[in-house]
């Protein structure tokens, strides 16, 4: 096979480009960390939650992880109200799901199996959607209807 000279940049730019999306998906994405309060029935309780904030890093959550504490997950911001979906693909860690409307009001509580790969969708629409240990909702006396809050914002 011949290449011609003037097809090079074209083929350069194609392959990075292509590079440049597989590093992007390559689980190496940061998050930062904050502080949030979960005002219960039981007074507050803390929790450290790394923020996936962007497309990427919702893509990527949890995905690979082996371990999970208690008092740690995963906070999902969204740019708008909307119905939210979940699934575990490629994640190892048994999970539980809040999904938290606008105003910081938990409205749902699921919990996720490891490598479960149907949705786990929301009953309306929500802003926020918190991951943390299977079971760590309830151990930590949080119940829906209390309220997030979220030290940063």
């Amino acid at each position: 096979m011949r290449i011609s000279r003037s097809a090079l940049p074209a083929i350069f730019l194609t392959l990075v480009f292509f590079l440049g999306i597989l590093s992007g998906c390559s689980g190496s994405e940061k998050f930062r960390k904050t502080d949030i309060y979960i005002e219960s029935r039981n007074g507050k309780v803390h929790i450290t939650a790394e923020i996936a904030g962007t497309s990427a890093q919702r893509s990527q959550g949890l995905m690979n992880r082996k371990t999970l504490k208690d008092g740690e997950g995963m906070l999902f911001l969204f740019e708008r109200d909307e119905v939210l979906s979940f699934w575990m693909k490629n994640t190892l860690i048994p999970l539980s799901i809040a999904y938290i409307a606008s105003d910081g009001k938990i409205l749902e509580i699921h919990d996720m199996t490891p490598g479960n790969l149907n949705p786990v969708v929301s009953g309306r629409s929500c802003r926020y959607a918190l991951e943390v240990p299977r079971g760590w909702f309830s151990r930590a006396g949080i119940e829906i209807g209390d309220k997030l809050i979220i030290a940063d914002f």
